[in-house]
C-alpha cells in the first residue's frame, strides 16, 4: 500500500461471505475515544500505537478509547456541563442513561489509557495531578474492572466534567469485522497541570504530534491507521488552536459512517461513504486448490 491504511488480510474472505449471506454480522458494541489536544506552537494530538498482541487494529496508531463498561450507566454520577438529555440529543441515543454511559466511557478510557482525568472536586475545577501511587492503583483497578468508574468518582468525591468534551464524529466498524464497535469520537483539551502517561496496557508507544504531520506520515506509509483515525486527523488540521477545535466540535456532523462492501467485476469494492480516499478495489478470485481467496 502507498499509505498506512490498516487492512487485515482476512477481509476479502469475510466480505465475500457477507455478500453471499453466509456471514452474520456481529452486533456493534458501544465505544468512545478521545482526541486529547494541547497547544504547543500549534495543535498537537495525543496518539498511541496499539500493541501487536491486540486482537483489534494491532500495530495501528489510534487515540485513547474503548468499549462502554456495563457499569457506566448503572447509576448516576456527579455531573457538570450539558445535561444527560442534551448529550442524548447530540449523540443521537435513546436517553440520558445511554448518553452517560458513552460520556463516562470517554472519560474513563482517557484516564485508563492516558492517565488524564476530566473530572474535579467541583463543577468548575479539574484535578491537577494524577501521577501519585494512589492514582496509579485506581487506574489499574479500573483497567482490571475491579472498580467501576462511578464508584471511583464517588469515593474521591469527583464531578465528571462533560463540558470539557466536544462530540466530533461517529464511526461504526464494518459489518464483516468479527469485533465491531459503534464509536463516538470526542475532542478535549489536556487539563492544566496534568500530563499524559506512557504506560498504557494497550499501547507500546505514545506520542504528541501535529495532526498534519501524523496524516502525512500515514500518506507515506510510515504510520498505520484505521480510516476513522485518518479522517479525524485531517479534520483537525483546519484548526490552529485547541480552543478553535473545541468550538468547532459543536458544528460537527455525527451521522454514523459505516463501511460498505460489494462485489463488482471480479473485485471487492470497499468504501466509506463521504470518505472516498479510503475506497479499496481488491482483485480477488477463488483459489481452486484451497477454496480461499487470491488477491
Amino acid at each position: 500500500m502507498a499509505d498506512g491504511q490498516w487492512y487485515p488480510p482476512e477481509w476479502p474472505e469475510r466480505i465475500r461471505a457477507l455478500a453471499a449471506g453466509t456471514l452474520v454480522p456481529a452486533a456493534p458494541r458501544r465505544a468512545a475515544t478521545v482526541m486529547l489536544l494541547r497547544d504547543a506552537g500549534g495543535v498537537e494530538v495525543h496518539m498511541l500505537r496499539r500493541r501487536t498482541s491486540m486482537a483489534f487494529a494491532a500495530g495501528a496508531y489510534a487515540y485513547p478509547g474503548g468499549g462502554v463498561d456495563p457499569r457506566d450507566d448503572d447509576r448516576q454520577v456527579r455531573w457538570a456541563g450539558p445535561t444527560r438529555e442534551e448529550w442524548a440529543a447530540r449523540l443521537d441515543v435513546a436517553d440520558g442513561r445511554a448518553a452517560q454511559a458513552i460520556v463516562c466511557a470517554a472519560v474513563r478510557e482517557t484516564f485508563e489509557e492516558a492517565g488524564v482525568l476530566l473530572a474535579g472536586p467541583t463543577p468548575d475545577t479539574v484535578v491537577d495531578d494524577t501521577t501519585g501511587e494512589d492514582w496509579v492503583a485506581d487506574r489499574q483497578a479500573l483497567i482490571a474492572r475491579e472498580l467501576s468508574f462511578a464508584a471511583f468518582l464517588d469515593r474521591r468525591g469527583l464531578v465528571l466534567r462533560s463540558d470539557l468534551l466536544g462530540a466530533w464524529a461517529r464511526w461504526i466498524t464494518p459489518e464483516f469485522e468479527p469485533r465491531r464497535y459503534d464509536t463516538w469520537f470526542f475532542v478535549a483539551a489536556l487539563p492544566a497541570g496534568q500530563r499524559t502517561s506512557d504506560d498504557s496496557s494497550e499501547a507500546d508507544r505514545t506520542v504528541w504530534i501535529r495532526p498534519h504531520r501524523a496524516a502525512a506520515a500515514y500518506d507515506r506509509g510510515e504510520l498505520s491507521m484505521m480510516p476513522p483515525t485518518v479522517a479525524t486527523l485531517r479534520a483537525l488540521t483546519a484548526y490552529d488552536s485547541v480552543a478553535g477545535a473545541l468550538a468547532g466540535a459543536a458544528e460537527r456532523d455525527l451521522t454514523p459512517v459505516l463501511a460498505q462492501a460489494h462485489l463488482a467485476g471480479g473485485e471487492l469494492v470497499l468504501s466509506w461513504p463521504g470518505h472516498d480516499e479510503f475506497t479499496k478495489h481488491i482483485p480477488t478470485v477463488p483459489d481452486p486448490q484451497t477454496g480461499g481467496t487470491r488477491r
